[in-house]
């Protein structure tokens, strides 16, 4: 019997106790359903090893950053959201591992960065698609990380479209909450570098935090894991003096092992990280962001497209040079 049947199989017997002790929402722990974390078999690493193997670099790629449980992201070129996040979490749910997944879709993607700029065509578009998204999930473990940079991209924003952004992200939440109750969301939280605990802390509660069971950091960027564990440890302190409770953080450590040099944009010498792993000074250190893909037309990554999987970049991450 696998490790989620006996889980399972434990929670049947219990029902009468868990019935009457009325658990909360977010009760269910799909760390603990799971076997351990998914590989996704087609991401880009995986896709250009495999379309590469005489290729000097493939053998390092594929040792050091294919292997490793990482998101796979999912947008506009997903297709049929709902079929793509359910064909994704039932392959993972066939081998008994926790897949990652991250909703990058929202109205007004990136609006004030730009490379990544897009997402839905509307508040009611981005409505129906993430509703999709979570019904594609269902019942089965997931982790998803909800819309990086969506509440540290404020600063070309005028108030309504933050209240529409934010108003945005609770549906999102409470989609989640009604369709994929074993799915632990994370709300994106941006980075060290980019707003002040206090005010990431308000924007986290006025956009919803309460029903999440988390927020994340440093998605797609390079502080290191321990400015990020004391960035995330001085919001909840926030959160405890403002709101009255604090979340569970986890922490992007995809391209962080040589820390930032200022830059967001495809800055060089970077290093990938801790792979993923529970604990670490966070619920969890995530590759979230896949090392070696692009974050624009900028930095080593001149002439590519946010997204877009550079080998070399990926090699020398790698070495961290």
């Amino acid at each position: 019997m696998s490790r989620r049947l006996r889980t399972l199989a434990a929670a049947l017997l219990a029902l009468p106790l868990a019935l009457a002790a009325a658990p909360s929402a977010h009760a269910a722990d799909p760390i603990s359903m799971t076997s351990g974390f998914y590989v996704d078999p087609a991401s880009s690493a995986k896709r250009w090893v495999t379309d590469n193997p005489g290729d000097g670099r493939a053998a390092a790629i594929n040792n050091a950053i294919a292997n490793t449980p990482m998101a796979r992201w999912f947008g506009s070129w997903s297709g049929t959201i709902g079929t793509a996040t359910g064909a994704y979490v039932g392959a993972a749910d066939q081998v008994d591992k926790l897949p990652l997944l991250v909703a990058y879709n929202i109205y007004n993607r990136d609006y004030c960065g730009g490379h990544s700029a897009g997402g839905a065509s509307s508040p009611s578009a981005y409505a129906n698609w993430i509703a999709q998204f979570a019904g594609g999930i269902g019942s089965r473990p997931a982790v998803v990380v909800l819309e990086p940079d969506s509440l540290g991209d404020y600063g070309c924003m005028n108030q309504s479209q933050i209240d529409e952004r934010e108003a945005m992200l609770t549906n999102a939440l409470a989609e989640f909450s009604r369709q994929a109750p074993n799915t632990w969301v994370y709300m994106d939280a941006g980075n060290p570098g980019w707003v002040n605990a206090a005010t990431m802390a308000r924007r986290l509660h006025e956009a919803g935090l309460r029903q999440a069971h988390g927020f994340s950091l440093n998605v797609s960027n390079y502080f290191t894991t321990a400015e990020n564990t004391a960035f995330g440890n001085a919001v909840n302190s926030e959160l405890s003096a403002r709101y009255g409770y604090t979340k569970p953080f986890v922490i992007d450590t995809s391209r962080n092992g040589n820390g930032s040099n200022g830059q967001w944009c495809n800055p060089s010498g970077r290093r990938i990280g801790t792979p993923t792993r529970t604990g670490g000074g966070a619920e969890m250190l995530l590759w979230i962001k896949t090392p070696g893909e692009s974050d624009g037309n900028c930095g080593v990554g001149s002439g590519s497209t946010a997204g877009q999987f550079l080998p070399e970049v990926a090699y020398k991450m790698i070495y961290g040079y």
